[in-house]
């Protein structure tokens, strides 16, 4: 299994320097045939050492926050490990498929964050901003008691993946994985959840 960014493989740390030379497309086909066929630690940690920093930059050039763009690389890699079988060298380059990995867990990422906002909108929360007098804080405030409470009425389980996604904005997958859960049940607690908050709030409208 891959390891995070911060804490590469053995394998990798004994080809730093060679990342430092230039590395030829045959070189990188070369790799993940050894990664497809073997399950070559050491080719994969070639891979992960010449591809984890350029990921990064190609992510933070397209606008990408350096936290996000660190796992974003690193879930890539993770992707790039588990299914190399997938990667076809008649089709494409090897930098051509790992960065369009990138680039569709980019697209996704922020989707996530869109699918977030607009969530959280439903959930009738006031923009802070609004909120310049008195009497608006105070109806700030009182809406927040109210989502509060709505949350405090659910079940234990669909409170805690609904925390996990909206509050602790960690993805579905990533919930799944902390909860030992299947994902499409994280994804069915999480809509439940939000069913069941809507209705009560717009009770008392």
């Amino acid at each position: 299994m891959p390891v995070k960014l911060v804490s590469c493989a053995p394998e990798v740390e004994g080809v730093r320097a060679e990342m430092d030379r230039s590395v030829s497309g045959d070189e990188l086909k070369a790799w993940m045939r050894s990664l497809v066929g073997e399950r070559d630690r050491s080719a994969y940690g070639r891979l992960f050492q010449y591809f984890a920093p350029r990921l990064i930059g190609f992510l933070q050039r397209s606008g990408v926050n350096a936290t996000d763009a660190e796992e974003i690389a690193q879930d890539t890699m993770v992707t790039v490990w588990r299914k190399a079988q997938l990667y076809d060298p008649t089709r494409a380059a090897v930098s051509t498929w790992i960065f369009a990995i990138a680039r569709n867990l980019r697209v996704d990422l922020e989707r996530r964050a869109t699918r977030r906002r607009a969530s959280v909108d439903a959930l009738g929360e006031p923009e802070v901003e609004l909120a310049d007098s008195a009497e608006a804080y105070a109806l700030v405030g009182e809406r927040q008691a109210k989502v509060r409470e709505a949350l405090g009425s659910l079940s234990r389980e669909h409170a805690i993946v609904l925390r996990l996604s909206f509050f602790s904005e960690k993805p579905h997958a990533e919930i799944a994985r902390e909860l030992g859960l299947p994902l499409g049940t994280v994804k069915s607690r999480i809509r439940l959840a939000m069913a069941k908050i809507r209705q009560l709030l717009e009770n008392e409208r």
